[in-house]
């Protein structure tokens, strides 16, 4: 049985379960929002200072040591039993509160190896070392945001603790940025040392309007692939490349020839990318060095369309050498994350709570083509939901639309500056809806 088909036998047996269920009431969806906006109205000015504290002082990936010291000191405040050093840096807080579902809830910790330009009064000016090299750092994804939404989500579920039955399992997890994060805890005994959560949840903010949200079943990220790519030649001077083998000749035939892969070889219905990042080749302008290094990204949705790309490249990398009687390439394909595939039946359950919760502010979005490692607990076994928040005022992000405005910076943008408030108490209050919501279906089906 693969992962994805044993998800969807769980996914199928809870909502089966659920089908013959005595009758429950339905949630109090008015109610509980009330009740979270008052929880939050007192809540939110401690929850903005510990998101510009963190924005300050961003930390990169496996370095995050003071910034999960920070959520670990917030959590044992709450009550929970945190447990730090999980893959790292990681850290796992379980709450109980009597029999009942275990329930994940993650967040990042980590940064980005770049500079802050948003000349925002709590902008980062913090430095760290990253491959060798000092670099700026700055939380130009949006983590600190999570980080907030996640204390303010725990503090809030302690407080309607009377409402739900189970285990609360909050996660803060490492180098998401890199993608091997979520692999870490799992390998550091995530789900053998603590109990497999029986659902998960998780959230993302993006450049569009604050106070909304969008969510998709199914696939919700891209599946993603690094490549190393060395191309061998004969160096010499630029004023004679007959007598060379020309690197850089090798690697622009490459460059341009292995976008016929994505245009011809692959399905045109079927998503899939291939991007260089990098060059690497040469001194001066006067001679032909003797090796070019490339590097890029591959993003994918489908496993077939995956492999088909791989193969692709790495026969078009070694056809652009033959051409010019040059060495065979050096080629290292580098697995990242797998796509995030998002559970029908924990998907619909929350949808229907948040739908009445945010009327027209909420609906459903394509699969974004950035990669993102939650698939990792997915992949073991949670059943979860994967959903997105916006970070910016709705008329800007209209004037954006309509081109009226200025684009708005996205993530990874060295502008990117999400509003605060309300954008994190969205993230409260749509993320504690979401675990209630799978707290009363599982009670329903009990």
């Amino acid at each position: 049985m693969t992962k994805l088909t044993g998800i969807l036998l769980m996914s199928t047996a809870f909502c089966a379960v659920v089908a013959v269920s005595p009758a429950r009431a339905e949630l109090d969806v008015a109610k509980l929002k009330a009740s979270i906006e008052t929880s939050l109205e007192a809540d939110y000015p401690k929850l903005e200072a510990l998101y510009k504290d963190i924005h300050a002082h961003p930390e990169v990936a496996f370095q995050e040591v003071k910034t999960a010291a920070k959520l670990a000191a917030e959590m044992r405040a709450l009550g929970f039993e945190v447990t730090e050093k999980i893959g790292k840096t990681g850290l796992v807080a379980i709450y109980k509160n009597g029999d009942g579902p275990t329930i994940l809830v993650r967040t990042e910790l980590d940064a980005l190896p770049m500079e802050e330009k948003t000349g925002l009064p709590y902008a980062s000016h913090d430095k760290a070392d990253w491959n060798g090299q000092e670099t700026f750092v700055d939380h130009s994804c949006g983590h600190d945001i999570h980080m907030a939404s996640w204390v303010g989500t725990a503090k809030t579920l302690i407080g309607l603790k009377d409402r739900w039955h189970g285990t609360l399992m909050f996660i803060a997890q490492p180098a998401e940025e890199t993608v091997s994060g979520a692999k870490a805890m799992i390998a550091d005994g995530l789900f053998t040392r603590f109990k497999k959560p029986d659902f998960g949840f998780a959230l993302h903010d993006g450049p569009f309007a604050y106070g909304t949200l969008s969510y998709r079943t199914g696939i919700g990220s891209s599946n993603s692939d690094s490549l190393d790519l060395t191309f061998h030649g004969r160096g010499g001077h630029g004023a004679a490349p007959q007598r060379t083998v020309d690197p850089v000749m090798i690697a622009a035939r490459f460059i341009v020839d292995v976008q016929s892969v994505i245009s011809r070889e692959k399905d045109p219905t079927e998503f899939g990318v291939f991007s260089i990042g990098a060059i690497h080749a040469g001194t001066a302008h006067n001679i032909i060095p003797d090796q070019v290094v490339l590097r890029g990204t591959i993003r994918t949705f489908r496993p077939e369309v995956r492999a088909k790309m791989l193969a692709g490249i790495e026969r078009t990398a070694k056809a652009a050498a033959a051409m010019s009687g040059a060495p065979e390439p050096d080629i290292s394909f580098t697995e990242g994350a797998k796509a995030v595939v998002n559970d029908t039946g924990v998907v619909e359950t929350a949808a229907k709570v948040l739908k009445v919760a945010f009327g027209d502010k909420i609906g459903t979005s394509p699969p974004v083509t950035a990669s993102e490692d939650f698939s990792e607990f997915i992949d073991a076994g949670v059943p979860s939901m994967f959903f997105n928040i916006g970070v910016y005022e709705p008329e800007r992000v209209a004037a954006a639309f309509n081109g009226t405005g200025p684009q708005l910076p996205p993530n990874h943008s060295p502008q990117f500056a999400p509003v605060p408030k309300p954008t994190i108490e969205t993230g409260v209050e749509a993320m504690t809806l979401a675990v209630l919501s799978a707290f009363d279906q599982y009670a329903r089906g009990k």
